[in-house]
């Protein structure tokens, strides 16, 4: 845990937490954490270790950083990192969940954790229900309910739940609350303060910031959750290598001044396709319509940088849309500095059964953005000729 971590600002902490000088005789004053790539570690003997660390699996100067920066920009405890965001929520899966436990998800689940419960932990029984109902959330516990998984905003119908309200009921049940904070990311929302046990990230997302790292993250204050979910990691392997826990702490350095603009971008476009006439609606929490935009304005100080919207045609008008674009590259992913346009139908959630993308409004002219950095009269004009183009 950082000792800078309770009473210094959220930038100043991304900047400098886990990475304080090391002013001890023989240290080398590095003002960044350097990239520590051996795998070992020498002892003294056979009974004494130069240092914490033995074998690169277990710990890495490098991750250790990391791990300690995340943890104070989410006002918590411990931080662990992963290879990847299903790594990590794999490892919370398999240390917290046993045959017969009840799962409750928000039905709007990202596609890869629906597949993770679906075919890796089938074991468990989940039940999906729409969050945002407060009332459907607390029919839906029963008296096994061991954990909620919460997107908030979900993937990619944007929909909004109450973290502090479901955190209350779920634990007056025993349950454990976990919240997928990869969208808001930390410097909007901090799920541990509104009652979260544990909170997780695709790193590969807005923590790396710049499309070019694969990770993924589990933070919590809850010493008992720590100590499960770090056996996992350590015994199963699935770490985050040490240049991707480099390339993150980098990465986080800029994590607010980002944020901001990726909010600034995102607002503009979305009242730009508000009124646009092939545009059916628009998906964003910063938009005054939207169900969930009171909610985020009491539980998270922003809104995001990511859009979804239907347009108006079919599935066809929806791929020629797209392919008439210039500045937004049509790929999977999402919260770099680039913006990113895909067809979740086609593409992020392909996976998730075609019954189950009707039920929760994946539609074929569903469209997710992820609004980048560049100029935002540059977006909205190559949106503009795109859909102006297409009859």
């Amino acid at each position: 845990m950082s000792a800078i971590r309770s009473h210094t600002g959220f930038s100043t902490r991304s900047i400098h937490a886990g990475e304080e000088p090391d002013f001890r005789e023989g240290s080398t004053g590095d003002v960044v954490t350097p990239l520590h790539l051996s795998t070992t570690f020498v002892w003294k003997d056979p009974k004494t270790p130069v240092s914490e660390f033995d074998y690169i699996r277990s710990g890495n100067p490098t991750r250790k950083a990391l791990e300690t920066k995340i943890a104070s920009i989410e006002s918590a405890k411990w931080g662990l990192a992963f290879a990847s965001g299903l790594a990590a929520e794999a490892a919370v899966m398999q240390a917290l969940l046993a045959p017969g436990d009840h799962v409750i998800g928000f039905d709007d689940l990202y596609g890869g954790t629906r597949r993770l419960f679906r075919e890796v932990y089938a074991y468990v029984d989940v039940s999906y229900v729409d969050l945002s109902d407060l009332s459907a959330f607390e029919k839906a516990l029963r008296a096994n309910t061991r954990l909620v998984w919460i997107e908030s905003p979900t993937n990619p119908m944007i929909k909004i739940c109450d973290i502090e309200a479901i955190c209350a009921a779920a634990h007056r049940r025993g349950a454990i609350v976990a919240v997928d904070n990869t969208f808001l990311s930390p410097y909007f929302m901090r799920p541990i303060e509104l009652g979260a046990d544990i909170v997780l990230h695709s790193t590969t997302k807005y923590i790396g910031g710049h499309s070019d790292s694969l990770g993924g993250a589990v933070v919590t204050s809850d010493d008992t959750i720590y100590e499960k979910v770090k056996a996992i990691q350590n015994s199963v392997g699935g770490v985050l290598s040490p240049f991707d826990s480099y390339l993150n702490l980098r990465g986080i350095k800029t994590l607010a001044v980002r944020m901001e603009r990726h909010q600034q971008n995102a607002l503009a476009i979305a009242r730009f396709l508000e009124g646009h006439p092939k545009v059916k609606k628009v998906l964003y929490p910063g938009l005054e319509a939207h169900p969930g935009h009171e909610i985020v304005r009491r539980q998270a100080s922003g809104f995001g940088g990511m859009i979804s919207f239907e347009l108006e045609g079919d599935i066809r008008t929806a791929c020629d849309t797209l392919g008439r674009l210039k500045l937004f590259a049509i790929a999977e992913s999402l919260g770099g500095v680039e913006s990113l346009i895909e067809l979740p139908a086609l593409m992020t959630h392909a996976s998730v059964p075609d019954e189950v993308k009707r039920q929760i409004g994946i539609t074929d002219t569903l469209v997710r953005v992820s609004v980048g950095l560049e100029d935002p009269e540059d977006l909205i004009a190559d949106l503009a000729q795109a859909l102006d183009a297409v009859k």
